[in-house]
């Protein structure tokens, strides 16, 4: 639980500023679209440094998608998020740093002001294999639609605009897929099923706030609790995205996401990062990106 409540006091740290003026739309649009093409890279070069380092080099390719629909009571918000990146180090080769495939979808009925009634569906996965390494050892831990999580259900949400907003299921059904069967118990499913099954309770949250001129931080939250085992294991899932706008077509990006799934296990490794044989832990989960790159609006 102190995991979970690490998380949410970040997501709720840029919500203090949320009480301001927002610019005037087009009510007069029934589809709303807005896309960002970023591609990120990173690069360090040493020739006699007393101090030491490793060259490298990484390049990250980022969509990132929003499709929105309304139309008198009813409203259709779409996000999608594509990201693939690789990094290349003297010595060590070619590895993934980055790899995402999500959409997000949420329908909506009015309520009264900001409140409504919704139907939620999220799905998420990897495009290519993913490794762990340790010493001269790899180890897949991860391959496309293994894992694979889709989540969807009725609910209710409050939202105040496309920046911000809130969606809760009290009963909604969670999709656990791995294809691959040899990955299946690092999932917490049985070997010899590739699909899982959870009912319980979500909470999804989206928020994105302008900091200051050309900065601006998007959050995204999602909570799940199973009903079915073990409930107070909340699934936790944050990501803070900080954007910086250098001019039209540059910016400097930065991004972190935290993961917590009490069915996910760990490998334990020595102290030489080899992996001990039949140990793992539950622990939470960290992934982050940095760099400068050219972005596309529209």
């Amino acid at each position: 639980m102190k995991k979970i409540a690490l998380l949410l006091s970040l997501s709720c740290a840029s919500i203090v500023g949320y009480a301001q003026d927002k610019p005037a739309t087009d009510t007069t649009k029934t589809w709303t679209i807005h896309g960002e093409n970023t591609f990120l890279i990173n690069q360090s070069s040493f020739s006699n440094w007393a101090a030491g380092g490793v060259n490298s080099i990484a390049g990250n390719l980022v969509f990132n998608y929003d499709f929105n629909y309304k139309k008198n009571k009813w409203s259709w918000d779409n996000k999608a998020i594509v990201g693939f990146g690789l990094s290349k180090q003297d010595d060590i080769g070619v590895r993934k740093n980055d790899d995402r495939f999500i959409l997000n979808s949420l329908l909506g009925y009015k309520a009264s002001k900001y409140w409504m009634y919704t139907f939620y569906a999220n799905f998420q996965t990897q495009f290519a294999k993913g490794y762990r390494y340790g010493g001269d050892e790899k180890t897949l831990i991860s391959d496309l639609l293994a894992p694979a999580y889709l989540t969807l259900g009725p609910g209710f949400a409050y939202k105040r605009d496309d920046n911000f907003r809130v969606n809760i299921s009290p009963f909604a059904s969670r999709f656990i897929f791995v294809k691959n069967r040899e990955l299946a118990e690092s999932f917490g499913n049985d070997p010899m099923k590739r699909l899982r099954y959870e009912f319980g309770a979500s909470l999804d949250a989206y928020y994105k706030i302008n900091l200051v001129e050309n900065i601006s931080l998007e959050n995204i939250l999602k909570l799940y609790s199973n009903y079915l085992d073990k409930p107070q294991n909340v699934y936790t899932d944050y990501t803070a995205n900080l954007f910086m706008k250098v001019n039209k077509f540059v910016t400097v990006n930065a991004g972190v996401q935290l993961l917590y799934d009490d069915k996910t296990e760990i490998p334990i490794l020595d102290a030489n990062g080899a992996r001990i044989e039949g140990e793992f832990k539950k622990a939470l989960q960290v992934k982050q990106i940095f760099g400068a790159g050219f972005t596309y609006k529209f």
